[in-house]
């Protein structure tokens, strides 16, 4: 099974250092720029581009990178609701158009209930997990529409449209890959039905093995088989001290007030996924390695006060391997990965971890392929 490797453009901001401003680097154009382009040269495969009000916009973020980038996949997140599925089909079918075919689509249905309501969603639970699988429904349909050049016509409880169309249709065909998350019921039994691929948050292999099993026999009920993939932050170093050295440097600004601070925002998060990455610190009492590291190399300590993914794949480049490949082979076939700050850890990654991983990955990794000599070294050679 050959591995899908994207990297993440954090539209949110950088920083050495997680809660502190320390260190921090504001996200403008340059910079979403120049992580994007070190992705693409470096031979991953895509990016994550995350939504939500601490984000910029992921739809112009990824247009911005069109431009700058030649095979880069762009993995948009899309949190429906917030569009009509004909204008969030038309807007997928530009960007696939524009990429010639690097799009993918991540649906991200929303577990902050103050953000919902100060984007004028107000559903409980059930109702967004309905209207999201309609929101699929039509999406898609209205994709297979524009290649098919038919009309669409949808009676809904939540959408509507008559005589839908989609005039340019899209490069990937019928339509470019679905990606989705969730942990609750609702949200795994929503990906058995409609998604291409189920991603999860990084958790311990045998919960993850667990949630993947979960998953697959809903998705057989169906008649479906689904891919998979994960979601992780990653510290590699050139050995594991340096490596478990370098997680606690990521985390020694943070204070007792900001990691409190940050939980008692989380703990009214109606997010099930939210809450079990909480649970991994302990609802952020955990401080110690001992605590916070919840199976071999895989390390919690991020989750004290980020929201979302809250682990990280901690060692030495042969070990941070071994655990892509326990993942992988649980049926894992991509894995979206992050590093503070974004830029450094992307070279990082690829310089340590890229030549290890199978052989169609090393292949493509030519960013750092020199036949000359490095660093203005002299030698034999160049003289």
């Amino acid at each position: 099974m050959s591995l899908n490797i994207f990297w993440f453009i954090p539209t949110f901001g950088d920083s050495r250092y997680i809660g502190s401003s320390e260190g921090a680097r504001g996200t403008d154009s340059e910079y979403i720029k120049q992580i994007g382009v070190a992705a693409d040269n470096l031979g991953f495969d895509g990016v994550l581009i995350p939504t939500g009000r601490l984000c910029e916009d992921p739809w112009i973020v990824a247009t911005s990178l069109l431009a700058v980038t030649k095979k880069l996949k762009f993995l948009v997140a899309l949190r429906p609701g917030l569009l009509q599925p004909s204008l969030a089909a038309r807007m997928t079918a530009t960007l696939d158009r524009l990429s010639n075919g690097r799009v993918a689509i991540n649906l991200v249905a929303g577990g902050d209930k103050t953000e919902l309501e100060g984007d004028g969603l107000y559903q409980d639970s059930k109702e967004r997990y309905e209207a999201a699988g309609e929101f699929f429904d039509l999406w898609r349909e209205i994709l297979k529409a524009g290649v098919e050049k038919n009309v669409v016509n949808y009676d809904g409880k939540y959408y509507k449209t008559t005589d839908a169309k989609l005039l340019f249709p899209t490069v990937q065909q019928p339509y470019p890959p679905l990606f989705f998350g969730g942990s609750s019921d609702e949200a795994r039994e929503l990906a058995a039905q409609k998604v291409d691929l189920y991603i999860t948050w990084g958790e311990k292999p045998e919960d993850v093995k667990a949630k993947i099993e979960d998953v697959k026999q809903r998705a057989l009920k169906y008649g479906r088989t689904i891919r998979f993939g994960i979601r992780l932050h990653v510290i590699v170093r050139e050995t594991e001290e340096k490596a478990w050295e370098a997680a606690e440097e990521l985390i020694s600004k943070l204070d007792d007030e900001t990691i409190n601070a940050a939980h008692e925002v989380l703990r009214k998060r109606e997010s099930v996924g939210q809450k079990r990455m909480a649970d991994l610190t302990q609802g952020g009492k955990a401080r110690s390695r001992e605590e916070l590291e919840i199976s071999p190399n895989l390390w919690a300590g991020i989750g004290l006060a980020r929201e979302g993914c809250a682990t990280a794949l901690v060692g030495n480049p042969q070990i941070v391997v071994e655990r892509i490949k326990e993942y992988a082979d649980m049926g894992i076939d991509t894995f979206v990965f992050s590093g503070y700050p974004h830029l450094e850890e992307a070279y990082r990654f690829a310089e340590l971890v890229f030549p290890l991983l199978p052989d169609k990955l090393k292949n493509k990794f030519s960013g750092l392929e020199q036949s000359g000599p490095f660093g203005g070294v002299l030698s034999e050679k160049t003289h």
